[in-house]
């Protein structure tokens, strides 16, 4: 390394493994865990979906893991000083990964307001007796957008949105150790202890045997369905916070000797173990649902916000003790969105700390404030809900998994995988070598297909029946815009940046 070229020394740290480990879990851990996992199981096989998981988990989730821990430890910055410093081409992948967290940031905020409204509905059931109709009129107050974008606040949803962004706020303008690691030693036992109450109170219901057996019995045919391995390969690229800043950026606060691939192996399994749990909770309680309507399991089985606030609501106005476990239920979806949300906010500070050099809080309110308004204009309304299925759809397919694609090819092409992978080996409990080199390769080709076939799929046939100029404006549009503005910032001279060079590490 250069004499004249140091990292700056005043880089906030993790007081140790377990903070980061927390932390990293926290992230992980978020709403595609209790409302995704379950539904991406029981549609590709039950049980049989369970080793394509697995192979995911071991050839692209845990190595795309190590390369997230690699880039931001080696190279101490969030994601577009991390990749300048990787290469001085490569800061426009940063740039890109922070800008899909501004994308997640304004509209997971919502849906984490909306958790924390539901836990507090739970304890008089609010919703009555027509739970959809309550969610999409009188909650949401939904227009139809055929008639155009109507930007009608609704207080409902405006109160908590505001609320969960200030609250996220402080934590984070708290700082890494006092704020980041402080929340999520709170948060994730907490969460941790009440999913698995909620899970054992679940298989105790009448019927939940029927939905375990939905959920597990394995369809071995699947297997030779290539769709059933993307959805393996997707749903643990989604999960596990990868590719898009969340793990450079936690990662670059490591102590210069941390274990990366020991630390990695804990993050991955913890957070597959809590999909599998969060599996066997939501079917025990969708098989009583199904056994108390005299339906099958298909019947009544929803993914997304439609378990969360339309099937559960039902369940929990028919089971005994539902007050509890609605509190149970919507209070895990409201922690585990917390402790995500904040990780994807930290992406964007942090970049504003290494891009402009202000302090902790003057970086947290610069950052927070302009996408707390935004989040409220554009979600807190009778258009959020259809705004934030089109924006979520197209930032993870069109955002996430492409910026992966991109930057993966990159980091392949010039020869940067066998130097990342020597700086894991140097601390790393488990070392890596030609095997974790083979998985980024295969998982870039993967990614590929799972990019180019989902955009023909769009392209051919729309996305959930809405007009297409709202697909084109807010889908598309918003796509696009991501990679013209990420490089247009990567143009931006930073100033005062200690440049280092460690190349010949």
């Amino acid at each position: 390394m250069s004499s004249s070229n140091a990292t700056p020394a005043k880089r906030a740290t993790f007081s140790g493994r377990n903070a980061f480990i927390l932390a990293a879990i926290g992230s992980a851990v978020g709403l595609g865990n209790i409302w995704r996992f379950p539904y991406t199981t029981y549609e590709n096989g039950g049980g049989a979906f369970i080793i394509p998981y697995i192979v995911a988990l071991l050839t692209a989730g845990i190595p795309l893991l190590f390369l997230d821990f690699a880039i931001g430890h080696r190279h101490r910055g969030a994601a577009p000083l991390s990749f300048r410093r990787l290469n001085r081409h490569f800061e426009v992948f940063g740039w890109w990964q922070v800008l899909v967290n501004v994308i997640i940031g304004i509209y997971y905020a919502v849906v984490l307001g909306w958790a924390a409204v539901y836990t507090y509905f739970s304890l008089t059931k609010a919703w009555g007796d027509k739970p959809v109709d309550f969610f999409v009129g009188e909650f949401l107050k939904m227009g139809d957008i055929a008639n155009g974008i109507s930007f009608e606040f609704v207080g409902m949803v405006v109160g908590p949105l505001i609320a969960v962004w200030i609250i996220a706020l402080i934590v984070l303008a708290l700082g890494v150790e006092k704020g980041i690691a402080k929340s999520s030693s709170i948060l994730m036992p907490v969460l941790v202890t009440m999913f698995i109450v909620l899970v054992i109170s679940s298989l105790f219901l009448p019927g939940a045997a029927k939905g375990l057996n939905a959920l597990f019995t394995p369809d071995w045919t699947k297997l030779a369905d290539p769709s059933v391995w993307i959805a393996a390969y997707g749903q643990i690229f989604f999960s596990l916070s990868i590719c898009f800043g969340i793990m450079i950026t936690y990662s670059s606060y490591l102590k210069k000797d941390a274990d990366l691939t020991g630390t990695g192996m804990v993050v991955g399994f913890a957070n597959s173990s809590f999909e599998v749990l969060a599996g066997i909770g939501v079917f025990a309680a969708l098989g009583f649902m199904a056994t108390a309507a005299g339906q099958e399991v298909s019947e009544v089985a929803k993914g997304g916000i439609g378990l969360a606030f339309f099937a559960f609501p039902t369940i929990i106005n028919e089971v005994p003790m539902g007050t509890l476990l609605g509190v149970l239920f919507f209070g895990s979806l409201t922690f585990a969105a917390l402790t995500s949300f904040i990780s994807v906010i930290e992406v964007i500070i942090a970049t504003v700390q290494d891009k402009l050099k202000f302090g902790r809080v003057a970086s947290t309110f610069i950052v927070g404030l302009p996408m707390m308004a935004v989040s409220v204009v554009l979600f807190g309304t009778t258009t959020g809900l259809p705004m934030l299925d089109v924006m979520d759809k197209f930032v993870n397919n069109f955002g996430i998994v492409a910026v992966a694609f991109a930057s993966l090819v990159a980091i392949v092409a010039k020869g940067k995988l066998s130097m990342l992978g020597h700086h894991i080996n140097k601390t790393s409990s488990i070392k890596v070598g030609t095997f974790w080199r083979l998985s980024v390769v295969v998982t870039t080709g993967v990614l590929a297909f799972m990019l180019f076939s989902e955009a023909i799929k769009v392209s051919n046939e729309g996305y959930e029946n809405y007009p297409s100029w709202f697909v084109n404006s807010f889908g598309w549009g918003m796509a696009v815009a991501l990679v013209i503005v990420a490089f247009i910032l990567s143009r931006l001279k930073w100033h005062n940046e200690t440049e280092f060079n460690l190349e010949n590490e």
